[in-house]
């Protein structure tokens, strides 16, 4: 697939994964608009992909506000005319038992994870479909089975993953195209400013990021997604692992996902 002109949003494009798209799309020739909290962090992403990408746009957007992720639809259009690809990759976690967690941090993944995808799918969604381009949500194996100490964040992926697999079916005559991202454990920023049930950060990630998927191989793996129009993709052979056997063996997998996360460093419950 040729990309040279080709325009792709990135929410989330100051770290991890996001920034990892960004920088892919940019090495094809994209046209590349960054959109985040952080202005500087969004600059430097920017002076590295610029030689090789055909435009880069950088416009500072907090996804859980509306009238941000119109701007952000609005600058990209007005800025290259069209769109292309829209990736929603903007996200926040959470590691708390429900208990112990104030239902302020539910609402604010909720306000992140699924309405940030629901805002901006919206408002580029007519470009989209002049296009018949392609929207994406970076979910999470979280969005197909429920993981303890992160009520929150399972929920918010499970309504990002109904909302978009919707939204498949509503345009399955129109061209859109809808893909679905699940990376699994991937060594990103999304753990380190994690929130715990008190809704303060939670800090250093209790898992060995070196051990974890690196952005880059979500990155090269999501663009060959995109150019095949793929509806699922789902990485790591133990998130594929889980969501099938969920399917077969429910109660076998709730103690096995019980028994995995509660080897985690300091985790909340044995």
């Amino acid at each position: 697939m040729n990309w040279q002109g080709k325009v792709v949003i990135v929410t989330g494009a100051s770290s991890g994964i996001g920034k990892a798209y960004a920088e892919l799309f940019g090495q094809k020739g994209a046209s590349v608009v960054l959109a985040a909290r952080s202005v500087q962090s969004l600059e430097e992403v920017k002076a590295k992909i610029s030689a090789t990408a055909s435009g880069v746009l950088v416009v500072k957007a907090d996804v859980s506000v509306e009238d941000d992720c119109k701007n952000l639809i609005e600058t990209t259009v007005k800025e290259f005319g069209k769109i292309d690809v829209l990736i929603n990759n903007a996200g926040i976690s959470m590691r708390s038992l429900l208990n112990d967690t104030d239902t302020s941090v539910i609402k604010r993944l909720m306000e992140v994870n699924f309405y940030g995808t629901l805002y901006c799918t919206k408002y580029a969604l007519p470009y989209l479909l002049k296009s018949k381009g392609s929207v994406l949500g970076v979910s999470s194996i979280a969005g197909y089975k429920g993981l303890p100490a992160r009520t929150g964040y399972s929920a918010s992926k499970f309504a990002m993953q109904g909302f978009l697999e919707s939204l498949r079916i509503e345009n399955l005559k129109t061209g859109l195209h809808v893909l679905i991202v699940c990376p699994g454990f991937t060594a990103s920023n999304i753990r380190n400013v994690a929130l715990k049930g008190d809704g303060s950060i939670q800090g250093e990630t209790p898992r060995d990021e070196a051990k974890m998927m690196q952005p880059e191989e979500v990155a090269w793996h999501t663009l060959k997604a995109i150019e095949k129009r793929k509806s699922t993709l789902i990485l790591t052979t133990q998130g594929k692992l889980t969501v099938l056997l969920s399917k077969f063996f429910p109660k076998f997998m709730d103690k096995m996902v019980f028994n995995t996360m509660a080897k985690e460093p300091d985790s909340p419950f044995k």
